[in-house]
């Protein structure tokens, strides 16, 4: 097969510049209150857009790209600007006469109809000799029929002639015949069954037909090209015609071989109409038509002249046949029953090719993202409080399951009571005798001396009350001989001497020491008290900073009088019991610390919740809506469902936590059961008593250490100031 059936593509229209910067900037300032300037860049963008996409694209894939992001442009556009106000000029794709609007409907239907031409040209312009070819024209056709049909159905009242209804219904109607044909080089090519074949050749022909009785409704008035008719003419034989043929071979099959004689008859007939039509539109296509290929007149001739050959040869070998074989009864062909019709090509709608990613991609991001209107705020703000209701609802189920865990672990004891069992299981013997408490008093004690020592504060002390002392006995000494020597003056020089007696001056500073020398007493026998305290407890401190309060411990843990009875020497319990209660230790330990798991990945999830709903935006989608009353709360429900896998995961945690706390509820009772029956138990809790003696032990001297440097501190604070007060006397 030299040469492919030509294929019709629509033209496109033409336009005019048009100005978007001035009427944007205008609804910017009135209904934003923003400063246009603020927007210079996005309105360039958008001038260059449309273009890119109406002056410079072709019909290629490159071309349908930019009027893809035009068109989407447009739509979001009219979201923020519906009100807008734009001369758009165009030229009628089919009488070239210009029309003029201000409505961005009438932009927006004349893109389309830009889309659905080119979707026209790259679908005619594809090698359908190949199965790639064949997808694509077949593709691209189906779009053309969507874009035509979006437009009949959404843009009602129709300014030009290529927009009119009638028009477009005959164009969808072409590209459909077409989409069809595409289908059945494709089911020929494949080689599918005879009745198939027949079914959609039978379809393709009564839509080229139906198109040919529509044609001469626009006969006269210079829309279409008087090519597409002869074409489509030709296109109602040439089908028909294959339609009997793959029939004729369907009934041959079948044994009805005077049906398939009638039928091979009737498919030379419409063969040689098309060819003869053919022959004609070949002698008269001379001009170069944009919308046909240049190679229109000779490929269909070339077709049907093929074609009705080899109808002329079948029908000859099969009368042959039915003439020394058969002798079958061929009926007329007014009598044949009719081929039936297969439906194979509908329109793609405009959301499912806008909805591709690919074409999101193209699209790209708002260009007026950054502007958005105070009503989208406001739902914006809604779903907002939706997310952080959501939000606190899950916080509160996880602070739950936290407070859950720890309570039933505290009511059980399982902190506590865990190391006492570890120690069973290892006979009694604990790696680290100190207890926690205890290593934290030898620290807190330890940086303290080190820092200053009790000893330190005791010189201190001695020091700062025997120099006050001094001082105090010091002043009290001069004041009274200040006092002598005043009154002896005035003895001796009688009514001369003026200087008030000293005595009455310092009454009040002579009181003040003697209740400072009352204190000092009262402090001298308060440091006898600290000093006493001291005295009890410093043994106990200084052992309790050496190494040998880890020889105190282990030695709490052996008998206090060794027992003469061997069956008591065993402190622990034997072997076979331990190795059960280390076991029941083990997995105890295992099951908290899967708790601790459970913990953290509960965590880490509410982490991801709460930062997938700060990045969550949907002013974009309340945006697209806009026009839809009543939609947020759909909406709302479909977006937060994002956020169910991570409310799924949290329950899960919640049910992870509740099994395994089940678990060790369990452990733990089968582990008290087995450690209340051995024989160690009562060792074991005079060897926790003594231990717990110990440590009281130290309580009680490491609360005198405490109280030992509170007294010091407050006493030495004393001294001082009396220290003071005694210098400024």
């Amino acid at each position: 097969m030299s040469h492919q059936l030509p294929m019709i593509s629509i033209p496109k229209k033409t336009t005019e510049d048009v100005d978007w910067t001035t009427p944007i900037r205008h609804l910017i300032a009135k209904s934003y209150g923003e400063n246009p300037d603020n927007y210079i860049q996005e309105c360039q963008a958008l001038q260059r857009c449309r273009q890119d996409a109406v002056k410079g694209a072709g019909s290629d894939t490159t071309g349908r790209d930019l009027l893809y992001k035009y068109f989407g442009q447009l739509e979001l556009l009219e979201l923020r600007f519906s009100e807008i106000r734009v001369n758009f000029s165009w030229h009628d794709a089919f009488t070239n006469k210009v029309t003029t609007q201000t409505s961005i409907a009438f932009e927006k239907a004349s893109i389309l109809f830009q889309i659905a031409a080119t979707h026209s040209a790259i679908a005619s312009s594809q090698s359908r000799f190949e199965a790639e070819g064949i997808k694509l024209a077949f593709y691209y056709f189906r779009a053309c029929a969507g874009m035509l049909t979006y437009i009949n159905e959404n843009f009602l009242h129709a300014p030009s002639t290529d927009l009119s209804r009638e028009v477009i219904k005959f164009l969808v109607g072409i590209i459909l015949a077409q989409a069809t044909e595409v289908f059945l080089e494709k089911c020929i090519d494949e080689k599918k069954a005879s009745a198939l074949i027949s079914k959609v050749a039978s379809q393709a022909a009564s839509m080229y037909a139906s198109l040919s009785e529509e044609a001469k409704d626009f006969q006269g008035k210079g829309i279409f090209d008087r090519n597409w008719v002869t074409l489509v003419q030709i296109k109602s034989k040439l089908f028909a015609s294959l339609a009997q043929c793959y029939r004729a071979q369907a009934d041959g099959k079948a044994g009805n071989h005077g049906d398939a004689l009638a039928r091979w008859i009737l498919a030379e007939s419409l063969a040689k109409e098309a060819h003869r039509s053919a022959s004609s539109f070949s002698a008269l296509f001379s001009h170069v038509s944009p919308t046909l290929p240049a190679d229109a007149g000779p490929s269909i001739l070339d077709r049907t002249k093929s074609h009705s050959q080899f109808c002329t040869e079948r029908k000859n070998e099969v009368q042959r046949e039915n003439d020394l074989i058969y002798n079958a009864v061929v009926p007329s062909a007014e009598v044949l029953a009719p081929i039936e019709k297969a439906s194979v090509a509908t329109p793609i709608s405009i959301q499912e090719v806008y909805s591709s990613p690919d074409v999101q991609k193209v699209i790209g991001s708002d260009i007026f993202m950054k502007l958005i209107p105070l009503s989208i705020h406001e739902s914006a703000s809604v779903y907002s409080e939706e997310k952080a209701k959501l939000v606190r609802k899950e916080v509160e189920n996880a602070e739950s399951a936290e407070v859950e865990v720890r309570s039933a672990l505290e009511a059980m004891g399982v902190q506590d009571g865990l190391a006492r069992f570890k120690g069973m299981a290892n006979g009694g013997m604990e790696e680290q005798p100190i207890p926690l408490d205890v290593r934290r008093w030898i620290e807190d004690i330890g940086v303290i001396e080190d820092r200053e020592s009790i000893d330190t504060l005791m010189q201190e002390l001695t020091r700062l009350k025997e120099g006050v002392r001094a001082e105090l006995e010091n002043t009290s000494r001069e004041l009274e001989a200040e006092s002598h020597e005043c009154e002896a003056m005035r003895i001796k020089y009688d009514h001369l001497w003026t200087q008030e007696p000293s005595a009455g001056l310092n009454k009040a500073l002579r009181q003040d020491f003697k209740s400072h020398m009352a204190a000092l007493d009262a402090a001298a026998t308060s440091d006898q008290q600290v000093v006493a305290l001291w005295d009890s407890v410093k043994g106990d401190i200084s052992l309790l900073l050496s190494p040998g309060v880890e020889e105190v411990f282990r030695a709490s843990l052996q008998p206090a009088v060794p027992s003469q009875n061997l069956l008591e020497l065993d402190v622990s319990y034997d072997e076979q019991e331990r190795a059960k209660i280390g076991q029941f230790t083990s997995e105890i330990e295992e099951r908290l610390g899967r708790l601790k798991k459970v913990s953290y990945e509960r965590g880490e999830v509410l982490k991801d919740l709460k930062e997938k709903i700060q990045a969550d935006d949907v002013s974009h989608l309340l945006l697209l809506h806009r026009r839809n009353a009543g939609v947020e709360p759909a909406l709302f429900a479909t977006e937060l469902e994002k956020f169910r896998p991570y409310q799924q995961r949290l329950a899960a945690t919640a049910h992870h936590q509740q099994v395994t706390l089940q678990e060790i509820q369990s452990l733990w009772k089968g582990l008290r059961d087995l450690a209340s029956r051995g024989p160690g138990v009562k060792k074991w809790e005079e060897q926790e008593k003594r231990k717990k003696d110990v440590v009281r032990r130290f309580s009680r001297a490491r609360d005198g250490y405490m109280d030992v440097r509170e007294g010091i501190m407050y006493v030495v604070c004393l001294e001082r100031v009396m220290s003071n007060v005694s210098t400024i006397a």
